[in-house]
């Protein structure tokens, strides 16, 4: 007996189908329902807590980088001379200042007092929902 069949005795497998014996005895179930329904056991209380972390708030938002990429690129190209890679260092430039435009406008709306509706609600930051959950605790 060779290796290869030692293997397949062994496991169960026929060497003509490859199939495991106790497959039919393992699926004869399989999508039957459970018989018996499972109780639910509170492990903690069922209410949100006081305040919320910052921690998802510190992803890392790597703004413009395609733009970088192509400005080094041409760099390297051009052996560093900045004159002949003049078109992509004005569009990394003008992608970096609307970048942090656009990072005042969201550290003024976080700074606000007023709700946060609609679309932008979903992106509330850490501070403001700490704020909204002193004025209603759970």
């Amino acid at each position: 007996m060779n290796r290869g069949t030692a293997l397949a005795v062994n496991y169960g497998l026929s060497t003509m189908g490859g199939a495991m014996r106790g497959t039919s005895v393992l699926a004869r179930n399989a999508r039957a329902p459970q018989k018996e329904p499972v109780p639910f056991q509170q492990l903690l209380p069922l209410k949100l807590k006081n305040s919320v972390s910052g921690k998802g708030d510190r992803t890392s938002n790597v703004a413009c980088l395609q733009e970088m990429a192509v400005m080094f690129a041409c760099l390297k190209q051009s052996e560093f001379d900045q004159a002949l890679c003049s078109k992509e260092i004005a569009g990394f430039q003008s992608c970096f200042n609307t970048s942090q435009e656009q990072k005042k406008a969201k550290k003024e709306l976080d700074r606000s007092d007023g709700l946060v509706l609609g679309a932008d609600a979903r992106f509330m930051g850490h501070k403001k929902i700490n704020q909204l959950l002193r004025k209603f605790p759970q």
